[in-house]
């Protein structure tokens, strides 16, 4: 608005202010002033508020924005005791793209007994930096290799998540993986030229629906012109092209020529200028070296010699004597030495021990501080947990971090009670987590799998994985969990396996080292701590039959003899005497019982079975009279045992029944016996008291509880998978403590168990076996598969490629290359005389039609109906003995029964020789029968240059011609001799005229000639053979699939008389070429597919398993994972496959959270024989509708060629034993009455309860995934139902007593 004029120069304007349009005025000033901001009048503040000041400001700024204080939302009083978790990667602000020095200082790492100390503060070693270039430590070491990925959440710092991406696995750095990440073309310049010619670009990714819109833009003309300018368009095109500065063309070439020359550069010969750089740098390192010899010190020549230990070779490179050098990844050897100057070699090491190490565990704490992997093969008990310490000790040294997995939870919890003192320890199971922040990491093996699939973080800390018991990886069902942890682990990480002695540690070792590209050191000893000493134990004694490793054979006598004296029948008739026969006693009892009642798990031993301790009792089978007599016979037997062994001082003993019934029954039995002494027995209670006070009321009155803590007090324990964890705890610390002298076990207390046993007794010698070589049970699960998939850069075959399974065949891969290799360079050609050879194209027909004759030949040829057309007359084609042709003839003479072989004149191939004389011409005249004569020359006839005197043409069936006979007539050679029904090849459907008499008795040539002419007149008409018989009209056949082949096989009997080479006077020459190089090329073929990764042993399995998983819509054509694929990831502790369809069938969605978590104990319950659950209908419903469900995924698997039967399958992996045991736990029912429901012992129900915990939480993740909020909450719900009271109390190892 304009501005409107005042008095006293005072100016305004009128505007409208708001919405509604209201009039304001506004003074404009017109005269400058000085300080106009000054000339301001201050705002008026309303009175509640303060002035503010400079001070005043600043106070609020920092009380605002700078000084830290709680969030008073989250920090208040009713949300006491709450736990957070702070993201603090997601809110540190980082630099997409940080900028990296481009060199770095880094402590240059010495030798222990190299260090210098004088001169430092303190005297303690400061290492000496360098100055390295940042590349030269990335270069083929990045962290995650290709997969690199900022860190993901706090959350999953330990346990990883399901879109974290796995780390690269060690030894994959060679693997041509990488390759699929690019298209076809992508390198090779293709895609350039695609575009050029009018193509579209590929703007449709694998696995998308659709492309890139790219809205208006369209596809290029198939045409392009390239023009300097316009005077061009005159020009020819050769010229333009030629005057183009750049051509794509040229790009290619000159990129290809590059490469060719980079990598011929790389493995030919080096330069002028390279070579004599390299012979300058190595005259100076042998003056070095020559200065140096004279002043080596003993510790030099340790590591002198370790220099020269074998090394990892390629395959194919020469030690100088011109034999190729094989890689060796196991380095076994090269520490003498080591043992004896080991103080110096390691000064200062990380972890003092209060007692001298052996030799096998110096040699392995040198390699640990070198940096090494390492195998120790070591016997039970001599010290193999100090190698594991020290890589423990290196790892807080380093500020890094150490796992130690082991096979089972018990060893595991051990574990932590026993290193809890000395590091500090964290321990991760299924169930519990423990300190996941520590240093030193103790967990089981799965944990450890899951990890590195799920791609936790704290990966990128750990030094050392130790392998405890790595023998286990013969466990049939667990053991491939041991191979996909090694495949997996990434390169960074070096590994300490402790194992006990097998045969085969080289072998494994090797396969360890060659899979992870790393050397393993191995070393260890055979030596046992405590020389042990095998007895047998018969009639109260022991008689000794090994010691030292030596075999007694007088011990064995010497218990033969007593034996025989005690029981003379036993021996003669071959009756089971002594234990064995105890055992075998309660075998047959448990076949005629085998639903035993719901109370006798805990009653005791109320039928103790057939039992005949030392032989001499009456075994009945069973008979009730007599099991009495039977019981008190066993306890007569362990009672002498025992007393034996207390009177040696060989107390406490180990005995392993291998029979969790056996052992409660071995231990009931003795019940009057009582072992400890009266502080014993108070020690024993007062252990018991504190252990089980944790639990409430009503469990500590279980009959399981009850009953073996009255054995405890008479120092007789059981062991086995029945018990309640916390019973086996308390039994374990207490037979530890040396206060329990008979325990009753089966082969799980062996397993890794430290325990002070100064004797172990066998009941039977059955389970025993010895040494076992570490074999692999590798085996593809669904979740390994889509695991893999998930990652592009993996390929399920590079798991399958690098198992133990596949060791060797892989090994042998560099040698095959070779003689591939050596086989491709060999000249495969054949010289025709006819122009371009056609042999092998010939070669492939006759092998054809030869498998073609096997097939018809003892079906048609040989059957009596094809025998009846073989008369004189018909024309056949025969097998030529020499020759790889078929030769046109006529049957001359059929069989008889005097002589089996048919006499056929054929047709040879042959060109007539000129000095070959004529038929018969060996025939002298005097050689003639009886009334024949010859006439001269000009009064013989064409049509009968012989005649009989008689004019008979009867003849007398008599054969006056010499087979076999050779001949020419009418221009070719031919031959007569006797052939068997399999030599024929075809039968024709056309006879010719012969004259028997004259052919075989008179011997005429006139007659050769006429039959002869016949052969070639049927030739002459286009066809070198006639038709053969029809199968359907002539030999009635019925088979349709023999019709068939009859039909494919006359047919190419007739292409292969038209091809050139047939009746090529070389063919036999050159079919015997073709059939070198059909065989060179059948075993190019062979190498290239053992090469390939379809030669692997589990291919076939992987190939129906993809098809599997595409037809659920676990992943899609391009085998990318589904959302179902995403859900079947986190299904760990049952079948992926059912679990899966459980939940994309809604099947958990009509059910109450007990309801639904009692029939998820399917799932992870194991035992098979149960007594049957009562089950509510609609649990009942449920249990069927999942049963179907395997069903269905059975049938599926088998119809994909799988081998698995559908009906097994379900039943294996869902066992619904203790769905009505689960669903009254969840419901709130006590212990002691839920064990009423059932037959299954306490141990495994609440194994099966925590397991199933474990599920819980996998379907909660599940549920996330899907975006399924009620399954979220009802599976929450459902894992606190269960978890109460004494299924999920605390262990002992971890709390302590």
């Amino acid at each position: 608005m304009d501005r409107i004029q005042a008095a006293n120069e005072l100016a305004f304007r009128v505007g409208f202010s708001g919405h509604s349009g209201h009039l304001r005025v506004e003074p404009v000033y017109t005269v400058e002033r000085v300080d106009p901001v000054r000339s301001l009048p201050d705002f008026i503040l309303p009175p509640a508020f303060p002035r503010d000041t400079p001070e005043s400001i600043k106070e609020h700024i920092e009380e605002e924005y700078l000084l830290p204080r709680l969030d008073p939302d989250e920090f208040s009083a009713e949300k006491d005791g709450r736990q957070w978790k702070f993201d603090w990667f997601g809110r540190a602000e980082v630099p997409l793209e940080p900028s990296v020095p481009r060199s770095v200082m880094v402590p240059k790492w010495e030798l222990p007994f190299r260090r210098q100390k004088k001169g430092s503060e303190k005297g303690i070693w400061e290492p000496t930096s360098v100055q390295v270039d940042v590349s030269e430590l990335m270069v083929g070491d990045e962290d995650p290799g290709p997969f690199q990925r900022a860190v993901g959440p706090s959350a999953d710092f330990v346990r990883g998540g399901i879109n974290n991406r796995p780390f690269r696995p060690g030894g994959l750095e060679n693997s041509s993986s990488l390759e699929r990440i690019l298209p076809d073309g992508a390198l090779n310049g293709e895609w350039v030229r695609e575009i050029l010619n009018g193509g579209p670009a590929q703007t449709v990714p694998p696995s998308f629906k659709r492309g890139l819109n790219l809205g208006n833009i369209k596809e290029y003309p198939r045409n392009w012109s390239v023009y300097e300018d316009q005077s061009s368009l005159n020009r020819t095109a050769d010229e333009k092209l030629s005057e183009l500065s750049v051509q794509f063309d040229d790009l290619f070439k000159k990129a290809w020529e590059e490469d060719v020359v980079a990598e011929y550069g790389r493995d030919g010969d080096l330069s002028e200028t390279e070579s004599s750089v390299s012979d300058a740098e190595a005259s100076k390192i042998d003056v070095n070296t020559n200065v140096l010899e004279s002043e080596l010190s003993p510790l030099d020549e340790i590591l002198s010699v370790e220099r020269e230990a074998p090394s990892p070779m390629v395959d194919g490179t020469n030690d100088g004597s011109g034999q190729p050098q094989k890689e060796v990844w196991a380095v076994s050897g090269g520490s003498e030495g080591i043992a004896d100057h080991f103080h110096e070699l390691v000064p200062e090491m990380a972890f003092d021990f209060p007692f001298e190490l052996d030799k096998f565990q110096k040699e392995a704490i040198y390699y640990l501080e070198k940096g090494d992997s390492v195998f120790v093969a070591a016997h039970t008990s001599a010290g193999k947990t100090v190698v594991a310490e020290y890589a423990f000790a290196l790892a807080t040294k380093h500020c890094t971090r150490a796992v130690y997995t082991a096979p089972i939870k018990t060893i595991s919890n051990q574990k932590y009670r026993d290193f809890c003192g000395k590091f500090d320890v964290g321990l991760l199971t299924g169930d519990v987590s423990l300190r996941p922040e520590a240093s030193c990491l103790i967990m089981t093996t799965e944990i450890l799998r899951s990890m590195l699939y799920r791609g936790a973080d704290i990966i990128r800390d750990i030094e050392w994985v130790i392998f405890d018991e790595v023998h286990y990886v013969n466990d049939v069902e667990r053991g491939v969990v041991w191979e996909e942890v090694i495949i997996m682990l990434p390169r960074h990480i070096n590994f300490v396996l402790l194992s006990a002695t097998v045969p085969n540690t080289i072998e494994f070792a090797d396969w360890i080292g060659r899979t992870k590209q790393k050397q393993i050191r191995v070393t260890g000893t055979s030596k046992r701590p405590v020389p042990l000493e095998h007895c047998l134990f018969y009639s109260g004694e022991l008689y000794k039959v090994c010691e030292s490793e030596s075999f007694i054979p007088q011990g064995l006598k010497a218990a033969k003899d007593a034996c025989k004296k005690k029981n003379p029948v036993s021996v003669s008739g071959g009756r089971y005497v002594g234990s064995s026969a105890a055992h075998d006693g309660t075998r047959s009892q448990k076949r005629e019982n085998p639903n035993r009642s719901k109370q006798s798990k805990h009653s005791g031993s109320i039928n103790s079975g057939n039992i005949s301790g030392r032989g001499g009792g009456n075994q009945n089978n069973g008979s009730g009279h007599n099991n009495w007599g039977l019981r008190r016979s066993e306890a007569s037997v362990w009672l002498l045992l025992i007393n034996k062994l207390s009177k040696m001082s060989l107390l406490p003993v180990v005995i392993f029944c291998f029979s969790k019934n056996r052992c409660d029954k071995s231990a009931d039995s003795l019940y009057g016996t009582d072992l400890t002494s009266s502080s014993e027995k108070s020690e024993i209670q007062v252990f018991c008291d504190k252990a089980f006070s944790r639990l409430k009321g009503s469990d500590r009155n279980l009959p399981q509880v009850v009953r073996v803590q009255s054995l405890l007090r008479r120092g007789i324990g059981v062991h086995h998978a029945g018990l309640l964890p916390i019973v086996k705890e308390v039994v374990e610390m207490l037979f530890c403590r040396g206060v329990i002298k008979v325990l009753f076990s089966t082969e799980t207390f062996a397993m890794g168990v430290n325990a002070p046993a100064r004797t172990v007794v066998f009941d039977t010698l059955r389970s025993l076996m010895v040494a076992t070589r570490l074999e692999s049970q590798f085996r593809l699960t669904y979740i390994m598969i889509l695991h893999l998939l998930r990652v592009e850069e993996l390929k399920v075959e590079d798991m399958l490629k690098r198992s133990f399974a596949e060791f060797h065949a892989q090994k042998k891969l560099p040698e095959k290359q070779q003689l591939l290799m050596r086989k491709l360079a060999q000249q495969t050609k054949v010289e025709c005389i006819k122009g371009e050879p056609a042999i092998e194209e010939y070669y492939e027909m006759c092998a054809e039609a030869e498998k073609y004759h096997n097939q018809i030949s003892k079906a048609v040829m040989q059957s009596p109906l094809a025998q009846q057309f073989l008369t004189p007359g018909r024309v056949v084609v025969m097998k030529s003995q020499s020759d790889g042709d078929h030769l046109l003839g006529v049957v001359l003479k059929g069989s008889s029964a005097s002589n089996k072989q048919y006499i056929v004149l054929v047709l040879k191939p042959d060109i007539p020789s000129v000095s070959q004389s004529p038929a018969g011409g060996d025939n002298k005249s005097s050689n003639l029968p009886q009334g024949y004569f010859m006439l001269p020359k000009t009064k013989r006839t064409f049509e009968d240059e012989y005649f009989s005197s008689v004019a008979s043409r009867k003849g007398s069936g008599a054969v006056n011609l010499k087979l076999p006979h050779h001949g020419t007539a009418a221009g070719v050679n031919y031959e007569v001799r006797g052939f068997d029904n399999q030599e024929f090849l075809c039968i024709c459907n056309c006879k010719i005229k012969v004259d028997q008499v004259r052919l075989l008795e008179v011997v005429s040539n006139a007659a050769f000639s006429q039959t002869a002419q016949q052969l070639l007149d049927l030739k002459s008409k286009g066809v070198k053979y006639p038709p053969a018989l029809d199968p359907l009209k002539d030999l009635k056949l019925k088979d349709v699939n023999l019709v068939e082949t009859y039909y494919k096989w006359t047919h190419l009997l007739q292409k292969m008389s038209t091809n050139k080479c047939h009746g090529c006077v070389k063919l036999e020459e050159h079919l015997k070429l073709a059939e070198s190089i059909s065989r060179h090329n059948e075993e190019v073929k062979s190498l290239m597919f053992q090469m390939s990764d379809e030669a692997l042993q589990q291919m076939p399995e992987f190939q129906g398993r993809i098809d599997v998983l595409k037809e659920i819509g676990c992943i899609d054509a391009d085998l990318v994972v589904q959302i179902k694929g995403r859900v079947a990831c986190e299904m760990n502790s049952g079948e992926e496959l059912i679990c899966t369809e459980c939940l994309f069938e809604n099947q958990l969605d009509d059910l109450e959270p007990e309801e639904a978590v009692a029939l998820m104990s399917a799932f992870v319950f194991q035992q098979k024989n149960t007594s049957e659950p009562s089950l509510t209908p609609k649990l009942s419903k449920a249990r069927q509708r999942l049963y179907l469900t395997a069903m269905r995924l059975g049938e599926l698997q088998a119809e994909f060629k799988l081998s698995i039967n559908p009906e097994e399958y379900a039943k294996e992996n869902l066992k619904f034993g203790l769905v009505q045991v689960v669903y009254e736990w969840a419901k709130g029912t006590a212990f002691a009455d839920i064990c009423e429901l059932t037959d299954v012992p306490e141990g495994l129900i609440v194994r099966t309860i925590v397991r199933l915990d474990e599920t819980c939480r996998e379907f909660k993740n599940a549920a996330s995934i899907m975006g399924n909020s009620a399954l979220y909450k009802k599976m929450e719900l459902a894992s606190n139902a269960i978890k109460r009271d004494i299924v999920f109390a605390a262990s002992l190892y971890i709390t302590g007593v």
